[in-house]
């Protein structure tokens, strides 16, 4: 770049070699990323230290990544107030007859928080806790259950409200309205393909199931969840009829929750409370500190026009909308195995949207894409944080559970493959429900 001491080259080598080597130095990677940009700050003369502060701070100067601590204070406080509990016993009224019993179970239950939490690494610590003893106990092997657990978590990422949208819709300029809208349908194609394996593997390992619930049962317990289960039609329906923008939406979100837990079903005390509040500040806190020094380093990139760089050899290959979705889809896999997925959007998302815009691809789609891979990427090594999460509560290594969650993978990537090959899967019921935000 003009004016600048060192090229694109040298900068792009700078920071990818410090990141790659702080990694493998097991540095967390939020304090990776802040590190590998402090060098090019002192090296600049037009930039200086203060640059890197700078950078990081205007990340935090946007309304919409207000909304994360509050979905997380929104599932926080559901779980506090016993709400998991009522869903549980919902879930184990549809499903917990069929083949694989608890497992059926903790898919249900997570397509469920997934409705409320948005996060998959609240869902796998909370789920973990409740499902694998309980796995294990029902006569179940550990590794099955861990590898259940971790993959079921994913659904938060990918069923509203989502954190990882709320990202992509403010850093990307993406309607997150039209996100919520889109992440329904693969959402539940994935559960159905989790389901029909827990289904499959269950019946050849012969895990055993609970008696069918009466029907009296089933809506005693649909009675008693549906007040939880309106939670996330008020965050969707809000940004989508223009009650609210997505930080609001979680507002309304949370004083619903804390009004279901102390007026409506009254299980939720003042230590409760704390521990909620407290572990949402953790959770927040991790997420937008690695917002913070990923967006130093996306403008880094942008700063020496790297992405150009990079995208300028790939441009001259000529894809159709198909490859480029199919390739969009495994670089996010791949970098998904090394890296967050929030400091991913914010860093390879940046570089992969125009290569999208060139061939014509929805931004909604292409959205999609990087979002369900990246999704993936929390259960594959070497980082796979739910997968590892799952296995630390099950006391077991990563290795040992490997094998049943590339069961569980192959048929998602069937799910992935098939929103590339055909985006109405996601477009269709934007396109029905809001078309004004996909223009």
């Amino acid at each position: 770049m003009t004016g600048s001491v060192l090229s694109a080259g040298q900068g792009a080598f700078i920071l990818f070699s410090i990141f790659f080597v702080l990694l493998f130095l097991r540095v967390p990677i939020a304090f990776a990323l802040g590190l590998a940009c402090l060098p090019i700050f002192l090296i600049e003369p037009r930039l200086g230290e203060m640059g890197l502060i700078q950078e990081t701070f205007n990340a935090y100067n946007s309304f919409i990544l207000l909304a994360v601590p509050f979905f997380l204070l929104t599932a926080n406080l559901m779980n506090a107030g016993g709400i998991t509990e009522r869903l549980m016993r919902l879930s184990r009224a549809m499903v917990g007859h069929f083949p694989g019993g608890l497992a059926q179970v903790n898919v249900v239950l997570s397509m469920f928080f997934a409705g409320i939490s948005g996060s998959s690494t609240a869902d796998a610590a909370s789920m973990a806790k409740i499902f694998v003893p309980a796995q294990i106990k029902d006569g179940q092997d550990v590794r099955f259950a861990v590898a259940v657990t971790a993959v079921s978590s994913v659904l938060a990422v990918i069923i509203p409200p989502s954190i990882l949208m709320i990202v992509w819709g403010g850093i990307l300029t993406t309607s997150i309205g039209t996100l919520f809208i889109a992440g329904i349908v693969p959402g539940l194609l994935i559960v159905a393909t989790q389901m029909a394996n827990v289904f499959v593997i269950a019946r050849s390992r012969g895990y055993s199931t609970y008696p069918k619930a009466p029907w009296s049962e089933f809506f005693a317990a649909a009675l008693v969840a549906i007040p939880a289960l309106v939670t996330p039609a008020i965050i969707i329906g809000g940004k989508v009829f223009g009650w609210f923008t997505p930080t609001e939406s979680a507002c309304v979100a949370v004083v619903y929750a804390a009004f279901l837990s102390l007026i409506i079903y009254r299980e939720m005390s003042g230590p409760v409370v704390y521990r909620a509040f407290l572990d949402t500040a953790r959770l927040a806190s991790v997420a937008l500190f690695c917002v913070g020094t990923a967006s130093a380093f996306g403008w880094l990139l942008a700063y020496y026009q790297i992405p150009q760089a990079i995208l300028s050899g790939v441009g001259t290959w000529g894809m159709t909308a198909i490859q480029t979705g199919f390739f969009i889809a495994l670089t996010f896999l791949i970098v998904g195995c090394f890296l967050d997925a929030i400091p991913a959007i914010i860093i390879v998302g940046t570089i992969l949207q125009p290569l999208a815009m060139s061939v014509g691809m929805d931004p909604v789609h292409f959205a999609m894409i990087g979002i369900m891979s990246l999704a993936f990427g929390l259960v594959t090594p070497p980082y796979g944080l739910c997968l590892m999460i799952a296995c630390r509560i099950g006391g077991i290594r990563i290795g040992d559970a490997i094998w049943n969650v590339i069961l569980f993978l192959l048929p998602m990537l069937g799910v992935l493959a098939t929103v590339i090959v055909f985006p109405e899967v996601v477009l269709g019921l934007p396109r029905l429900i809001a078309p004004d935000l996909l223009r």
